[in-house]
């Protein structure tokens, strides 16, 4: 197909040459004068734009939309976006307990270590998980993905966490918090599935062995921990 110049001269439907209005024949390869106006520049449209906002973006994974993960995943920028993520859900996961906590008469002092805690500790989960699943997904079922690019993906997947800022409520939240969690899982395993360029089913088995693998790490590390105290007493 010929190419269309934008410079709104007629132009040669055989070879693409400009041509004078007038002409009859083409001045370049004499093929006879199908005259055709080239569209002007007015006449283009910007493409539409993916939005990479964080809050829709969220709402996006929250939707277990495939293409948002596909697409943080090849946002090197991203990275941040997906620490506020696991941030977010974090810290809403930490107020949703402390409500509860403050209303069944915990101190402040319980509520804010708690919630410190709690921040700390997904973020080391994300990190651990994250690398748990990258090398299980390419090193045992030829998965395609670079750490980071798992990082963002599951970072992104714990975006419905930030609904347990309602699992203080009374008799609802702990239904709140189940459905989080089972809404967390189908996330993950998209996020898993769209990383490392796998099916639904390889996706779920990583999961599953890279469950197990972090059963046997964190049983291991409490014996580790466990020993100094086991050789004192």
């Amino acid at each position: 197909m010929i190419p269309k110049r934008c410079t709104g001269l007629p132009f040669c439907t055989k070879c693409g040459s400009e041509i004078p209005s007038d002409a009859q024949f083409c001045p370049t390869c004499g093929a006879p004068v199908k005259i055709e106006a080239a569209p002007t520049p007015s006449t283009y449209t910007q493409p539409r734009t993916v939005s990479a906002s964080l809050f829709d973006r969220m709402i996006r994974a929250a939707r277990l939309d495939a293409s948002l993960y596909e697409e943080v995943e090849a946002d090197n920028t991203a990275t941040t976006q997906a620490l506020m993520v696991v941030v977010l859900s974090s810290v809403c996961s930490g107020i949703g307990t402390a409500i509860g906590q403050a209303i069944t008469g915990h101190g402040s002092l319980r509520i804010g270590t708690g919630l410190f805690g709690g921040l700390f500790s997904s973020l080391i989960a994300w990190c651990i998980w994250s690398l748990i699943t990258y090398f299980i997904g390419t090193r045992f079922f030829g998965g395609t993905a670079s750490f980071y690019e798992l990082l963002r993906t599951l970072g992104f997947s714990n975006s419905p966490g930030v609904l347990l800022i309602l699992s203080f409520i009374p008799i609802l939240g702990g239904l709140i918090s189940f459905i989080v969690w089972v809404w967390g899982l189908a996330a993950m395993v998209i996020a898993v599935r769209q990383a490392l360029d796998f099916s639904t089913g390889q996706a779920v088995l990583t999961c599953i062995v890279g469950w197990i693998a972090a059963v046997i790490l964190l049983v291991i590390f409490g014996i580790l921990l466990a020993i100094p105290f086991i050789l004192l007493s």
